[in-house]
């Protein structure tokens, strides 16, 4: 699945933009990169969970989107606050299709549109990836756990170039990619900030705290990410991602720590040559990207200061302390539904970990049994992945329970 330099935006105009989870880190910053670039792009559609009402209203009534959805939530109120915030700001007549319920992001994909951006997090932004796939659009991929337990299944849906990836590490590797043909690409390197607990061997991770767990000290994102950063589960489900986006075997992608998360991941090429995408961490420079491209979008992101000295320094990872990497990767060469079991384990884990019921070492350890447990799915569809997520959440808890601090 290449990343393709193909532009499918009307010339002269700006690209219609949908965002799913536009109340989240990512859709918040998306707005900022569309503020900054007004010619370039044209918020058409809205979505989020609906647990900031009012952070929604105030964005359709910025952005004057036609259509706004809901996962949850009152959509009599969300058309109150829209209506009111409208009148104050001197705005006559605007009244946005609302669409609530559990399948509102996936509606809301289906919005005509030149790019949607899916920045949710979870295994719940499968269908509105698959719904912006069928749609045509072009699919800026930030929810990466849609195409990890999807597979085969978004890659099917999906044309030479539909998915642009939205993950600063991916994005990374989709500037680099560009250097050199298919052919002359030996590996794929996914630089890794190492979390709050670089250093620290597995005995002291055992006492953590999910306080902890949260300072981390590269990135702001929710708690899912964070923690999943703290532990590299999320550096295991970027290295699936990054084998499916690029059509590069396990084997040939790697994993290294770079603490300053400058260097956002690199390409190493047949004759030795290595690529690296280079800037400060700031995700609106990957999100602006995978709204314009494969052009870029002036001023989106600062760039390094190269008037002050600084050093960049990189790490072996260390597997004994942080095993998910691996675990991830095994998943994967397993293929079919491991790969949805190992994310939904750890959505369950992470959660049970911040409620203080297990110890932070217990997340991956739980993943691990859990698919140890698993025998997988002869046929990958969309049922076959939902019954697997239900099985690996119940099983989670049954194994959960019997854990103890």
């Amino acid at each position: 699945m290449q990343i393709s330099g193909a532009s499918h935006s009307i010339p002269g105009q700006p690209r219609r933009i949908v965002l799913i989870g536009s109340t989240g880190s990512i859709g918040t910053q998306a707005l900022e990169v569309v503020d900054g670039a007004p010619h370039l792009f044209r918020v058409v559609a809205l979505s989020a969970g609906g647990g900031n009402l009012e952070l929604l209203a105030r964005q359709a009534v910025h952005t004057g989107a036609q259509a706004v959805g809901i996962a949850a939530g009152d959509g009599a109120e969300l058309q109150r606050l829209i209506k009111e915030l409208a009148g104050a700001a001197g705005i006559v007549g605007y009244q946005p299709e609302i669409i609530t319920g559990a399948d509102a992001s996936t509606r809301i994909a289906e919005v005509e549109a030149d790019v949607v951006l899916n920045g949710i997090t979870g295994s719940i932004g499968l269908a509105p990836t698959l719904a912006a796939l069928k749609s045509g659009a072009i699919l800026a991929l930030a929810n990466k756990e849609s195409l990890i337990v999807g597979g085969s299944l978004v890659k099917a849906a999906a044309r030479e170039g539909q998915i642009v990836p939205v993950d600063s590490e991916h994005s990374a590797i989709a500037q680099c990619l560009r250097a050199g043909s298919a052919a002359e690409v030996d590996r794929l390197i996914l630089t890794a900030s190492g979390g709050p607990f670089r250093g620290k061997s597995r005995e002291q991770l055992h006492d953590v705290s999910p306080r902890d767990a949260l300072a981390h000290p590269t990135w702001d994102m929710g708690l899912m990410v964070t923690t999943n950063s703290a532990s590299l589960v999320n550096k295991g489900l970027e290295v699936i991602e990054a084998h499916l986006l690029f059509d590069i075997p396990l084997d040939r992608i790697d994993v290294v720590v770079h603490p300053q998360s400058v260097v956002h991941s690199m390409v190493q090429f047949v004759d030795g040559s290595v690529i690296a995408q280079a800037s400060p961490p700031d995700m609106r420079l990957p999100i602006a990207l995978g709204m314009g491209w494969p052009e870029r979008v002036p001023g989106a992101a600062r760039p390094c200061d190269w008037t002050k000295a600084t050093s960049w320094t990189f790490e072996p990872l260390d597997v004994t302390a942080f095993p998910a990497v691996d675990l991830a990767k095994g998943a994967a060469k397993q293929g079919s539904t491991f790969p949805a079991v190992f994310n939904a384990s750890n959505e369950e884990a992470v959660v049970a970990f911040h409620a203080g019921r297990i110890r932070f070492t217990d997340i991956v350890d739980t993943i691990e049994a859990v698919l140890s447990e698993h025998s997988g799915s002869s046929l990958l569809s969309v049922e076959s992945v939902l019954d697997a997520e239900k099985w690996a959440r119940a099983r989670t808890h049954e194994r959960l329970a019997m854990s103890s601090l």
